[in-house]
C-alpha cells in the first residue's frame, strides 16, 4: 500500500569553460563537440565546508582538485536555500518560481508512521526546536496537489538525450514522485535513487562496530531522518525497490563508476546527487577516527561524512583517468544550498546564516568546473554566477540549441570564462513565499514579510551582512523593492502547492521564519 504524502522537511519537524570541443581519445571514436558530462550535486554542503574554501580542519583533496585543474568559483549562487526548489531550478535552467515549484514537495511515508505523527502532533511540535507551524491536513490524507517538477518543464537529461547522450541519475531525486515524475520518466536512461529529501546512509540494522551515528534532537528533521527506509526514503533502481547494504555515499559512487564503465565508448551525461552531508549524521568509524583534532563529536561526524564524500568523488575521477577519458569529460561540482546551521555542525563563515534563509550563507555555495584538456592554470573566478548557468553552458558545450518556447534564466559561461570580461548576470532574484531577496551590483535587499524585516547590505564591503543600510539609502531600497516586485508580477507564477511548514531559523541570535 503506498504511503501518504507529507513534506519530508515538514515532518518536524535536502568544455564548459574555454571550449570548442576536447580532443578525442585515440582509442575511442566520439562525435565532435560531445564530451562526457558529469554533474555532481552535494547536499547541504556549506560554503566553508571544503579545504579549498578555507576549512583547514578538513581534507578534501579530490573535490579541491577539480578547481586545480579547472575553475573554482568564489561567488556562486543557487536559486533557493532549500533542497528541492534549488534542484528544480538547476535541472531546468529556469527560476523554479516560473513554474510554481517554490516549496518542498510532499513525500510518501508509511501510513503507520504518519498516524503516529498525527497522534503526537501537538506535543511533538512543542518539543522540536525550529518547527513553529506544521499544517497536518497536508499529507495526512492523499494530497490533491502534484507536488513535483512541472511535467511541462524540460530537464537537462531530456535535452541531452536528443543529442544521443546516454543519461544516468544516481542518488537523491527530491523533485517529486507523482506519476510521470520519476527519474526514468524525466530523461534518465538509468536511475539508482531515493525519492525524498533524505534517507539513512546505513539502514537497520546498523553495525555499531563499523558506523557512528549521531542524533540531532534539536533538528526539525530528526524524526524523518531516522525512520527505516520506506516510501520516499527507499532505494530504487529504475522502477524496482532494492536493498542497499553499503554506506550510501560509497554505493552512489560505485553505481556511478559502473555507469561510466558501461558507457565509456559513448557520450554520457551522469548526474550524481549525493545526499552527503545532509542529516542523518552517519559515518564509517574509520572516517570518524581520522578526524582526531576536533573535540565536538557532532562536527567530527559531519567532517567525516564530508571526507567520505571527497573519497567518493575521487573514485569517479580515478575511473575516468583509468579509462583514459578524463580529457573528454566535463565535471561540474556544486552544492544544492548553503550549510544547515541548525545541525550545529557548520556555520558558513564568513557568510551570514545558512540553509532555509535568504542570507548569503543559505544561497552561496561551493562550485567547481573541470575540463582537463582545456583548463589547466587553476583560475579562480570571483564574479557572481548562478546554478542556472549549468544548463545553458552544458547545452552550449554539447552543441544543443535551447528550446525557444520558454525563457531560460541561466547564462552560457564560456565567453565570460574565456575572456574574463563583463558580468554573467546583472541581477539575482529569490522568493520562497514571504521570504525573498534581490541582489544587484553591490546591493542586496532582504525581505521577510512574516518577520516584518527589510535589510539592505553592501556586499562589496560587508559580505557577512552585518550592517543594515536601509535607513541610510532609501532610494536604493525603493529601487530594489520595485525591481523585485516587477519580477514577481511579470516573471513568476503562484506556487503550485502550499508550504507545509514554517521553520524558525536562528541567525546571529535572532530567529527568522522560513516557509518550506
Amino acid at each position: 500500500m503506498p504511503g501518504l504524502r507529507l513534506n519530508m522537511m515538514a515532518l518536524l519537524l535536502g568544455a564548459l569553460l574555454i571550449i570548442s570541443a576536447g580532443p578525442a581519445n585515440q582509442q575511442i571514436k566520439r562525435p565532435v563537440g560531445q564530451p562526457n558530462i558529469i554533474l555532481i550535486v552535494a547536499d547541504d554542503l556549506g560554503y566553508s565546508d571544503l579545504h579549498a574554501y578555507g576549512n583547514l580542519a578538513i581534507h578534501t583533496p579530490n573535490i579541491d582538485s577539480l578547481g586545480i585543474a579547472g575553475v573554482r568559483f568564489t561567488h556562486a549562487y543557487v536559486t533557493s536555500p532549500i533542497c528541492s526548489p534549488s534542484r528544480m531550478g538547476m535541472m531546468t535552467g529556469r527560476y523554479q518560481n516560473r513554474f510554481g515549484s517554490e516549496y518542498m514537495p510532499y513525500d510518501k511515508f508509511d501510513p503507520a508512521f504518519l498516524k503516529n505523527l498525527h497522534k503526537h502532533y501537538f506535543s511533538l511540535r512543542k518539543q522540536v526546536p525550529g518547527l513553529k507551524t506544521l499544517k497536518p491536513h497536508l499529507g495526512l490524507k492523499e494530497s490533491k496537489y502534484n507536488t513535483g517538477l512541472d511535467l511541462h518543464e524540460i530537464t537537462l537529461a531530456e535535452l541531452l538525450k536528443k543529442q544521443n547522450y546516454v543519461t544516468g541519475l544516481v542518488g537523491k531525486w527530491n523533485m517529486g514522485d507523482d506519476d510521470g515524475n520519476h527519474p526514468y520518466e524525466r530523461g534518465f536512461d538509468y536511475s539508482y535513487y531515493f525519492d525524498g529529501a533524505l534517507t539513512r546512509y546505513v539502514d537497520d540494522p546498523v553495525d555499531t562496530s563499523r558506523y557512528i551515528s549521531k542524533h540531532l534532537p534539536w533538528s526539525f528533521s530528526e524524526l524523518p531522518a531516522w525512520t527505516p527506509r520506506a516510501g520516499a526514503t527507499a532505494i530504487r533502481e529504475g522502477k524496482d525497490m532494492v536493498k542497499d547494504t553499503g554506506y550510501l555515499t560509497f554505493s552512489i559512487a560505485e553505481k556511478g563508476v559502473a555507469f561510466i564503465e558501461k558507457n565509456k565508448d559513448n557520450p554520457f551525461f551522469l548526474t550524481l546527487t549525493f545526499n552527503a552531508p545532509h542529516d542523518p549524521f552517519q559515518v564509517p568509524r574509520n572516517y570518524f577516527d581520522r578526524i582526531q583534532h576536533v573535540d565536538d563529536t557532532v562536527k567530527r561526524v559531519y567532517y567525516g561524512m564530508i571526507e567520505a564524500l571527497d573519497d567518493a568523488v575521487g573514485k569517479i575521477v580515478e575511473k575516468l583517468r583509468k579509462l583514459h577519458i578524463d580529457d573528454q569529460t566535463l565535471i561540474i561540482f556544486i552544492s544544492d544550498n548553503g550549510g544547515a546551521t541548525y545541525t550545529r555542525a557548520t556555520d558558513n563563515a564568513p557568510l551570514r546564516g545558512g540553509k532555509c534563509t535568504h542570507f548569503e550563507g543559505g544561497l552561496m555555495v561551493p562550485f567547481f568546473i573541470k575540463f582537463r584538456s582545456l583548463i589547466r592554470d587553476a583560475p579562480v573566478y570571483d564574479k557572481p554566477v548562478s546554478s542556472l548557468d549549468i544548463f545553458a553552458t552544458v547545452a552550449a558545450i554539447a552543441n544543443v540549441s535551447l528550446p525557444t518556447d520558454r525563457v531560460y534564466d541561466g547564462t552560457n559561461l564560456i565567453p565570460f570564462l574565456k575572456d574574463n570580461n563583463g558580468y554573467p548576470h546583472d541581477v539575482f532574484y529569490w522568493r520562497s513565499g514571504y521570504s525573498k531577496a534581490i541582489c544587484k551590483a553591490n546591493w542586496k535587499l532582504y525581505i521577510n514579510e512574516k518577520n516584518k524585516k527589510k535589510f539592505l547590505f553592501d556586499l562589496s564591503k560587508d559580505i557577512g551582512e552585518k550592517n543594515d543600510l536601509s535607513s541610510s539609502y532609501p532610494d536604493e531600497v525603493n529601487e530594489l523593492t520595485h525591481e523585485l516586485e516587477n519580477w514577481e508580477s511579470t516573471q513568476t507564477v503562484k506556487p503550485s502547492w502550499p508550504s507545509a511548514a514554517d521553520f524558525l531559523i536562528e541567525v546571529d541570535g535572532e530567529t527568522y521564519y522560513f516557509p518550506s
